[in-house]
């Protein structure tokens, strides 16, 4: 069992730490003792349950894992991930929440960090008044660093077990197949990078308020997206409250979906669970 599990009913799922098969547990020896003969082992980067998320996203292919996860590590070096993580700041980001929300907030039932998009609320010209598509992306890549090193441990310390995925709201209210070509590059780039840099990281995903139009959106998005990412994804209508309850508890979704929780200033920009204990919100609940 991983350490730190404080929770007596906590069950791992098959390939996580815990619930190995014998083969799985060869593959992730394999794995790591092949870096570390290769000089490519990173240890404050490279533990089991990362590793295992690699080996997972390739079915357990020790090979294709590796390369992987070394064409990972060459993208951070390429993208200058670490330099991103020291001196990044994005101080226009409250006027770029009027034009593109995009932003964590509480924990679903499952203990998993809660991330909400707005894309139909995307103004491009007044966004790109404002900031950068690079900026953008810079922006995404901070904010998956700060997911897995300090989003993700917080929740696991709140639910007592390891929690290593997000829940995703992608809201398409209002939004026009005009403003989605403009920024399906950002967008296609932004997938890319979840997928191959950041890989087994998304639990559940929400498209809410989809319309008609959207399978055209929806052609272009998915064939960039492996069968397992496409699987995770649900795709709903106008109707979408009462399965989002289902997996969030009210006093954690904003108002607007459904919830009772309005923090102060807004959700979208409290920062709100167990990562940033300070957030403050109206309901009294954290």
């Amino acid at each position: 069992m991983p350490e730190g599990v404080t929770d007596p009913n906590y069950k791992p799922l098959p390939g996580r730490l815990g619930n190995l098969t014998v083969i799985q547990q060869h593959s992730l020896d394999k794995l790591k003792r092949e870096l570390k003969e290769e000089g490519k082992f990173v240890e404050e980067r490279m533990d089991d349950a990362t590793l295992l998320r690699f080996l997972r996203a390739r079915k357990f292919d020790v090979a294709k894992a590796k390369e992987m996860l070394l064409n990972a590590e060459q993208w951070r070096k390429d993208f200058g991930v670490d330099e991103l993580v020291r001196t990044f700041d994005f101080p226009e980001k409250v006027e770029v929440n009027k034009y593109y929300p995009q932003y964590y907030h509480k924990m679903d039932k499952d203990g998993r960090p809660v991330y909400i998009e707005r894309l139909g609320l995307l103004d491009f010209k007044a966004l790109y008044s404002v900031t950068t598509s690079e900026r953008q992306l810079k922006r995404l890549v901070w904010e998956y660093e700060k997911f897995t090193t300090e989003r993700l441990p917080a929740c696991s310390r709140a639910r007592g077990h390891p929690v290593e995925t997000s829940c995703t709201i992608l809201d398409l209210g209002g939004v026009s197949l005009t403003n989605f070509y403009r920024v399906k590059d950002y967008v296609m780039q932004a997938a890319s990078i979840g997928q191959d840099r950041y890989p087994e990281t998304m639990g559940k995903f929400y498209i809410i308020n989809a319309p008609w139009a959207f399978s055209a959106v929806w052609s272009i998005v998915k064939p960039w997206l492996d069968e397992v990412t496409v699987s995770k994804i649900n795709i709903l209508g106008g109707s979408y409250k009462d399965m989002l309850l289902q997996q969030i508890p009210p006093e954690n979704l904003p108002k607007e979906y459904g919830g009772t929780c309005e923090c102060a200033g807004g959700c979208s920009l409290s920062d709100a669970g167990p990562w940033n204990p300070d957030a403050q919100v109206v309901d009294g609940k954290k």
